[in-house]
């Protein structure tokens, strides 16, 4: 029988090289005691998306479980009342595409 020359597999907490901390972020809802979050509060939501319009994750926001779920409630029901875009402004001018025929030569 052939021996696996690896040894122990490194596992994920004892890896070097990573820069997290200790400590997660308290969900900005629960530090404020806010029961629901707010569809029509723009402001706040705004910080919860990212340049490109998507909503961002609880690992990003720091937001807990429950309020995570009632932030994409809120923008996705602020998108359909025309309070939030869809999608960014600059939307995909940012990067036109080229055609097949295009090529940089």
């Amino acid at each position: 029988m052939a021996k696996r020359g690896r040894g122990k597999p490194v596992r994920r907490r004892d890896r070097k090289g990573t820069t997290s901390g200790g400590r997660r972020k308290p969900c900005p809802y629960c530090r404020d005691k806010v029961e629901q979050v707010d569809y029509k509060d723009v402001s706040a939501l705004r910080k919860f998306i990212s340049e490109k319009g998507k909503i961002r994750s609880r690992r990003i926001t720091g937001a807990c479980r429950r309020h995570q779920a009632q932030i994409a409630r809120a923008v996705k029901r602020a998108r359909e009342l025309a309070l939030l875009p869809y999608v960014n402004e600059g939307g995909r001018d940012d990067h036109p595409r080229r055609e097949r025929g295009d090529r940089d030569r």
